[in-house]
């Protein structure tokens, strides 16, 4: 299934600006703009913002104000995600459960999408059809 019609935003491009990261800060503004009506986060990503704020409230705010859609995961993107862990484990990873970005990595793949990020490294190596869209 592919729906071109979005981008999935990991976390670290929002905090670049809710953090006011002097290195990426700017960089990170200028992705969202240029993207703008077509942004998307998912569950875990949703829950990676929620880190640093205080209330699902103002989780929402940011989202809202971000102008970022949600999108539910499909079972398709679950079953890629542990395909993925599964390879992680196989090549000596040491995490025992699957990290976040196998289901971020997985989701835009089920729903071929590009993902907006600055961490390509483990995109790269488990989901390599997923465009990345990176510094």
């Amino acid at each position: 299934m592919t729906d071109t019609a979005f981008v999935l935003v990991d976390s670290n491009v929002v905090m670049d600006i809710t953090g006011r990261d002097s290195q990426w800060e700017e960089w990170s503004a200028g992705q969202l703009e240029a993207f703008a009506g077509r942004l998307a986060i998912n569950p875990v990503i949703y829950a990676e913002l929620c880190f640093l704020l205080t209330s699902s409230e103002e989780a929402d705010q940011l989202v809202a104000y971000l102008g970022l859609s949600y999108r539910e995961f499909s079972r398709e993107s679950l079953f890629l995600a542990a395909q993925a862990f599964r390879a992680y484990r196989q090549r000596g990873g040491a995490k025992t459960s699957p990290l976040p970005d196998f289901f971020i990595g997985a989701h835009a793949a089920a729903l071929g999408v590009p993902i907006l990020t600055r961490d390509v490294d483990r995109y790269q190596t488990y989901f390599p059809e997923v465009t990345l869209i990176s510094p």
